[in-house]
């Protein structure tokens, strides 16, 4: 055995400081850049004052699906519940609205990769090891701001990032907290594309329930997830009964007030068929691939689930979530975050980390002609792969994962049940 470390020994943490003080640094040099760069690109931040608009109009009692904000005339897509989001928006003037935007965003981006590096991770959030955690996070950090769906969504102002980082600050309490599932129950309610998760938690909670028989986290999560999801719109039915009434019967099922589908911006199946298929309503076909591959792909994520894998599940239901979305922009693509991590933390191989960095880094998609005129209706070859960047990856992540399950079936098996040390003690009494 090796000798223990004498309780006098200072920490690491204690000893060498710098690197934390370095990592800092860097990311808050990067940081800065970033803003700087920001401003000189003029960004717009059009989907903030979109937000604005929509507070504004609640609070005006007026009808927030038939209001239109910003000079490109954009319309309210979310639920109800959102608006009453973004009633804080309201309380200050725009300029310093758009400041604080972007530094909540650069905070979240820190928070993103905090966290998951805590669900790759684990051991990583003991209080021993959480000097190693944030300086980790830190030189991550500054290098993933720089990322097409983070520069964009900063661009924007989108709430990308608060998705998911609400999403992952569930996936990653400890066993048996009664808090687990209020970010995802509440990020369901505001953008209805993480209620993928809830049917991840839902069924992988099932199949361990019924092998178990007993409560499991991922149960307990997926309950208290749905039941903040429920409590919340019907509050809002409550409060706001036109407005639900208009999105539940009709908003919902209006795809194209979004956007076009074959919009370069759209990297979703969806937005894929109808570039190849030079049409804005690839309809049936759709469907059909959504069906398909989002069955395929949560099959994969609820069996990484139940076999003990978290990380990929989530990362794999993640991008199924961003493939069957009739609409997924770009800067939606933020989870690409957790998977980077993932995959260098599996792999050990920066050519494959590269290689999907690169993907997400390049603003490949961007490289085609794309204005107002919808030139995407008439792609060529050559530009239908480069606009179908992130869901190529992602389809290569699906891939990939199952390729590495179906290589090593060992690995990849549930642990059996742990019989009680009582039991062992009396069948092997028997058998003498």
């Amino acid at each position: 055995m090796s000798p223990s470390v004498p309780p006098s020994t200072p920490s690491p943490s204690r000893t060498r400081p710098w690197p934390l003080v370095a990592a800092a640094a860097a990311c808050l040099i990067s940081f800065a850049a970033f803003w700087v760069a920001q401003r000189v690109a003029h960004v717009n931040m059009l989907d903030v004052m979109v937000y604005r608009a929509e507070a504004e109009t609640l609070r005006a009692g007026g009808d927030l699906y038939a209001m239109r904000a910003t000079s490109a005339n954009l319309a309210m897509t979310y639920p109800p519940f959102a608006a009453v989001l973004f009633l804080p928006l309201t309380l200050v003037g725009v300029p310093l609205m758009r400041t604080l935007s972007t530094a909540g965003n650069l905070l979240l981006v820190v928070a993103l990769v905090r966290l998951s590096l805590q669900l790759v991770r684990p051991a990583l959030a003991s209080p021993a090891r959480r000097a190693d955690l944030w300086r980790t996070t830190l030189w991550v950090a500054a290098v993933v701001v720089w990322c097409e769906p983070v520069w964009t969504t900063l661009r924007y102002g989108q709430i990308n990032l608060l998705v998911a980082v609400a999403v992952l600050w569930d996936l990653t309490r400890r066993e048996g907290s009664r808090w687990a599932g209020l970010g995802t129950g509440l990020a369901t309610a505001v953008k209805l594309t993480p209620g993928l998760f809830v049917v991840l938690l839902l069924a992988a909670g099932l199949l361990l329930w019924r092998r178990d028989r007993g409560m499991n986290q991922w149960l307990r999560t997926a309950l208290t997830a749905t039941g903040v999801f429920l409590v919340t719109t019907l509050a809002m039915v409550a409060a706001l009964p036109a407005d639900s009434r208009t999105f539940w019967t009709r908003t919902l099922f209006e795809t194209g007030r979004v956007g076009h589908a074959e919009e370069t911006a759209n990297q979703s199946l969806s937005g894929v068929l109808a570039r190849l298929m030079h049409t804005d309503a690839p309809g049936l076909w759709w469907l059909a691939a959504a069906v398909l591959l989002g069955g395929a792909a949560m099959a994969l994520a609820v069996r990484a689930a139940v076999r003990g894998d978290k990380p990929a599940a989530v990362v794999v239901t993640a991008f199924a979530a961003l493939m069957v979305s009739p609409i997924s922009w770009s800067h939606h693509w933020v989870w690409c975050v957790p998977l980077l991590i993932l995959l260098y933390d599996r792999t050990r191989a920066w050519w494959a980390t590269g290689a999907v960095a690169l993907a997400f880094a390049s603003f490949a998609l961007w490289w085609v002609p794309h204005d107002p005129g919808r030139p995407e209706l008439d792609q060529n070859a050559g530009q239908m792969l480069l606009s179908a960047v992130y869901p190529l990856t992602a389809l290569a992540v699906f891939a990939g994962y199952a390729l590495a399950v179906r290589r090593s079936p060992r690995a990849a098996a549930p642990e059996a049940p742990r019989e009680p040390v009582a039991v062992r003690e009396r069948q092997a009494v028997a058998k003498e």
